[in-house]
């Protein structure tokens, strides 16, 4: 995901600090992965830099603290991103299809990559699902979009496992 598009967005609210930003952010996306403050300033000034920010200063008691303002260009910007569709990433050549391509190339046991990788799935899977269940509806949506691509992953598995001897048949020598 973009920081830079997801602050300006949150600011089409209304100004904000930067320290503000930070927190909505942290809550809203980045329940894994929460933003540094070096993060959030480094991508406002490069925001204001560009014209898609201003800066509204505070005067009182200490020192000046800066509001940040989406601008006209700003709100352009994250309008044509949103309306933007993701390309959509085919994993043609997956580290996973490489470890088992070469475990079968060093005579090593290819169905022991595949069931290592399987426990793995079905775990992060349990995890996610205990997570999906405890959590609001933000964590439901985010917990299915990740537990859907593992069912893939999944099915990718069983019919990789399926047609180990074929795959093994091709790629040795």
């Amino acid at each position: 995901m973009s920081v830079s598009f997801a602050l300006l967005g949150l600011l089409e609210n209304g100004p904000r600090h930067g320290y503000d930003l930070k927190r909505t952010y942290d809550d809203t996306f980045g329940r894994d992965r929460s933003l540094h403050y070096g993060q959030v300033y480094s991508t406002m000034a490069r925001l204001l830099k560009n014209g898609l920010v201003e800066v509204e200063s505070e005067p009182g008691d200490g020192p000046d603290r800066k509001r940040y303002a989406i601008t006209h260009a700003g709100i352009t910007d994250v309008a044509e991103w949103i309306g933007r569709p993701e390309k959509p990433e085919p994993y043609l050549q997956s580290t996973l299809y490489t470890k088992v391509v070469l475990a079968l190339l060093t005579g090593r046991d290819a169905n022991e990559v595949l069931d290592a990788q399987r426990a793995e799935h079905l775990r992060l899977m349990r995890e996610l699902t205990r997570r999906k269940n405890d959590g609001d509806l933000a964590d439901e949506l985010i917990c299915d979009h990740a537990l859907f691509h593992l069912e893939a992953d999944l099915r990718w598995l069983e019919l990789t496992a399926a047609r180990l001897d074929r795959l093994a048949a091709r790629v040795r020598p």
